[in-house]
């Protein structure tokens, strides 16, 4: 450490040492009372050259003796970059302090120097990049707003700290790297678009700043900014969306035609919309809807939607496309690309759409994730359009509810009428409909299922239909229960469809948590779905399976609900699986070399992907069709042997059977649960 005053550092130090040694020891009942004078000792010590390493050094013992228990902060998993900001600028001294504290313990993460189960270092890495692109003011800056400049105390606490991230992080390649981050999200084309959009903005003050015009803008930034602020010619330098409808009106059609080419070409290229795009669809649909055919970007495919229900988009855009809605027109161009208007009983569901009464409570729900400046209809139906267009970007945002991401995804990628009908029920009655096993169920009549309160962070279709499908879902769980067998043998095709096959097979047996059979289960799925050894036979329904994911240490940290969509030869000659995984960030390092693609290895936008081998290591059940399953004797003996060593070696670990229960337990041929 340089320029540090030791001996105005060491009492600070004293203090807070002491502190953290108290309230390490104090009993449970009693940490209460010791973690004011932690955060007193430790805010004073972080305003201190040298202060914030001195405190990083502890970030394993204040997180394990309780700093963080009974606060927002206790479960990292579910902190929230964009929330960081306005804590940071607006709570008190003590809340600020222990944001900070957050965050050093988050870094520790990153490094391994601390573990939380749930929480890997690589979650760590992009939090912090995330976070480092939202609070640039304080990592560059020295008074970069009035408000720092005027609070020029307060902000000192976190600056120290945010730069002390940076420097780990890697400080003079910051920019370079945030740029790559916001890439890399937009690749896997999220539909929830709000967190990487601040991050854009952020980036976009701090790189045309007067003060920085030295500084080099890293390979990509340009793109990003002008995709949301100038991406056509009339738009650029931003003049703001009622003078750029302005200079729309003194455009001829060539130059209009110019205006639509180059804001779908942005869209295209990004997966960010800019309000620009939408004043120019509103007015292209009123004076030259030839254009909108340009501006959406259609293929002959979208242009025969478009034309064969003309009048139906142009309602749409009438009432769902505004400046604040903007990202709905990539959705609206997707929809049109995958033909959903032709699916029976989507077009005249639009229809009743447009008009849908919603009740109180949906309204509430979604004017609190997604504000006022818009109708909550007009939200609903701009989110709709997302779905429909962009099924694999749904995200569960930071709340347990993958089954309902997940089902809501594969409604929208291969049953939209169905997600439509469920939808207005939703919105209109304030209830959904399903059936089990014969019984008519109502989230209605239900109380509220495992994730409780569903947070905010959520598109609008989601924030209005989550609820009520975690309901039913635990419902079907509750009805499916028997002792020794897993629900999920009943309840995922009651839940998602009569697509799901009516094979079932799990490597885990239910009653005792361990390993059940592992070769054959193994051996059955390479027989279901490698292209090899099933007869070259295609995934025809997106099929739910269920994962045992793993941290970058490849140790266990729970159950995970995904879709299998394909099963194909990449570029390389390799079979991967192609799915669906409703994580807000796709992109994992599962342990043991398994990391998982969203991109280069041929996946579609939304799409993850593994190679057959380590996503099977990584498998704990699945669905298939009994009636075509290949010959399971012609798999290799040492592929299956690789997929099991994956395994064994990450979640199963644990779970490997005792030599007693082996015995005790003779396997049979097939496991009672594999439909022959």
């Amino acid at each position: 450490m340089t320029n540090i005053n030791t001996d105005e550092l060491t009492p600070a130090l004293e203090r807070f040492s002491a502190a953290l040694e108290r309230l390490e020891q104090a009993p449970l009942f009693a940490k209460k009372n010791h973690r004011s004078r932690l955060l007193d000792t430790a805010e004073r010590l972080l305003r201190k050259p040298g202060g914030v390493e001195a405190v990083y050094q502890s970030a394993e013992r204040f997180d394990a003796a309780g700093v963080f228990e009974g606060s927002d902060w206790a479960f990292p998993s579910r902190l929230q970059p964009g929330l960081v900001p306005r804590t940071l600028a607006e709570a008190d001294r003590w809340t600020v302090t222990l944001e900070c504290l957050s965050q050093l313990r988050i870094l520790a993460l990153s490094e391994r120097k601390v573990s939380r189960p749930g929480f890997s270092a690589e979650q760590a890495s992009h939090f912090l990049k995330e976070l480092l692109a939202l609070t640039l003011e304080y990592v560059f800056d020295h008074h970069q707003t009035e408000a720092a400049r005027i609070n020029a105390a307060a902000f000192q606490l976190p600056r120290n700290v945010l730069r002390y991230v940076a420097e780990n992080i890697g400080y003079d390649n910051l920019l370079e790297q945030l740029v790559e981050e916001i890439w890399r999200l937009l690749r896997q084309r999220p539909i929830r678009i709000e967190p990487v959009k601040l991050m854009i903005t952020k980036l976009a003050v701090y790189c045309y700043d007067p003060q920085h015009e030295n500084i080099m803008i890293p390979a990509g930034a340009e793109r990003l900014i002008s995709s949301l602020f100038s991406p056509s010619p009339n738009s650029l330098g931003d003049p703001g969306t009622s003078v750029y409808a302005e200079r729309l009106t003194t455009l001829d059609s060539q130059a209009l035609g110019e205006e639509a080419g180059a804001c779908a070409r942005s869209m295209y290229d990004t997966g960010l919309v800019s309000p620009y795009h939408a004043v120019l669809v509103r007015y292209l649909v009123k004076e030259n809807p030839e254009l909108l055919v340009t501006a959406l970007g259609l293929s002959s495919t979208g242009v025969d939607g478009l034309l064969t229900y003309r009048e139906l988009v142009h309602a749409i855009i009438d009432k769902a496309v505004h400046p604040e809605t903007s990202q709905s027109i990539l959705g609206l161009s997707g929809m049109l690309e995958r033909a959903v208007l032709h699916f029976p009983g989507v077009a005249s569901s639009l229809w009743r759409q447009l008009t849908l009464p919603l009740t109180l409570e949906t309204q509430n729900r979604l004017i609190a994730s997604c504000g006022s400046e818009q109708p909550p209809d007009v939200y609903l139906l701009a989110g709709l359009l997302s779905m429909l267009g962009q099924p694999l970007g749904i995200g569960q945002g930071d709340n347990p509810t993958c089954q309902s991401a997940r089902a809501l995804s594969w409604w929208a990628y291969s049953d939209p009428d169905y997600l439509l009908q469920l939808l207005a029920w939703a919105g209109r009655d304030d209830g959904v409909l399903m059936t089990f096993r014969g019984q008519r169920i109502s989230s209605a009549f239900l109380p509220a299922g495992g994730a409780g309160v569903v947070g905010s962070d959520l598109d609008p279709v989601s924030m209005v239909l989550v609820p009520h499908l975690d309901r039913v879902y635990a419902e079907m769980c509750r009805l499916a229960h028997k002792a020794g067998e897993d629900p999920h043998l009943h309840v995922n095709p009651e839940f998602h469809g009569w697509q799901v096959g009516g094979g079932f097979a799990i490597a885990v047996d239910v009653a005792h948590g361990k390993l059940h059979e592992y070769e054959t289960f193994i051996r059955l799925f390479y027989a279901c779905y490698h292209p090899v050894y099933n007869g070259g036979n295609p995934v025809i329904h997106p099929q739910p399976v269920g994962l045992a994911v793993t941290d970058s240490l490849a140790r266990f940290v729970g159950w995970h609900a995904i879709t299998i969509l394909r099963v194909a030869i990449d570029q390389t000659g390799e079979t991967r699986v192609y799915f669906f995984n409703p994580n807000n960030d796709s992109g994992q390092d599962l342990g043991n070399g398994v990391v998982v693609s969203t991109n280069g290895a041929g996946e579609v936008y939304g799409e993850s992907s593994l190679p057959i081998a380590e996503f099977a290591s990584r498998l704990y059940l699945f669905h298939y069709d009994p009636l075509e399953v290949g010959d399971q004797t012609r798999i290799p003996a040492e592929q299956v042997q690789t997929v099991m060593q994956l395994g064994k070696e990450s979640w199963a670990a644990q779970k490997i059977p005792a030599l007693d229960d082996l015995i005790a337990t003779p396997p049979a041929q097939l496991p009672s649960t594999y439909p022959k």
